[in-house]
């Protein structure tokens, strides 16, 4: 299928069948609510822009609930219940970290609970395309952000890695 027809295919959808969908791409129900109220896009550009423009118009507790639709760099499960499909992507975003080596795992577990311990929620990264020792850098290297400023971040790779998904979803 092509693009376009699958992005007709998204427009025609019901509220709450496209506002599951949505879910698929990013875990905030408010975000994907309000997406699936603002249907029709007129082409994958616009759904984008319109995705970034909701999403950085929510609130904190908008991104912390999008933020438990992940599992943890190196784990499976998320800690929201989640749809099959956001596992799938879950799963090939994180592929880099398959091949690691039990050093960096256990580095990557350990520092991810002092991470979630001192900002509240879990490390988000895009990660597609990282190993997990380039994961590792960047989770060292922001924990020591304050929060204000890790919050942002966060939902800055959280905007990434729904971008790459709703091009998934419709591509």
């Amino acid at each position: 299928m092509d693009s376009q027809r699958d992005l007709a295919w998204l427009n025609s959808l019901g509220e709450s069948e496209a506002a599951n969908e949505f879910l698929k791409c990013c875990g905030s129900q408010s975000w994907a609510q309000r997406m699936s109220a603002g249907r029709p896009f007129a082409n994958v550009s616009d759904l984008c822009v319109k995705a970034a423009e909701t999403w950085w118009d929510l609130t904190d507790d908008d991104w912390l609930e999008a933020f438990r639709s992940h599992p943890k760099i190196g784990e499976k499960k998320a800690t929201n219940q989640v749809s099959t499909q956001a596992q799938a992507w879950s799963g090939q975003e994180q592929a880099g970290v398959q091949n690691s080596t039990t050093h960096t795992l256990d580095a990557l577990a350990k520092l991810n609970r002092e991470y979630e311990e001192k900002f509240g929620f879990i490390f988000i990264v895009c990660a597609t395309g990282k190993s997990s020792e380039e994961m590792l850098a960047i989770l060292k290297s922001r924990i020591t952000n304050d929060e204000e400023s890790e919050l942002r971040i966060a939902a800055d790779e959280q905007a990434k890695i729904t971008e790459i998904r709703l091009r998934k979803l419709v591509g």
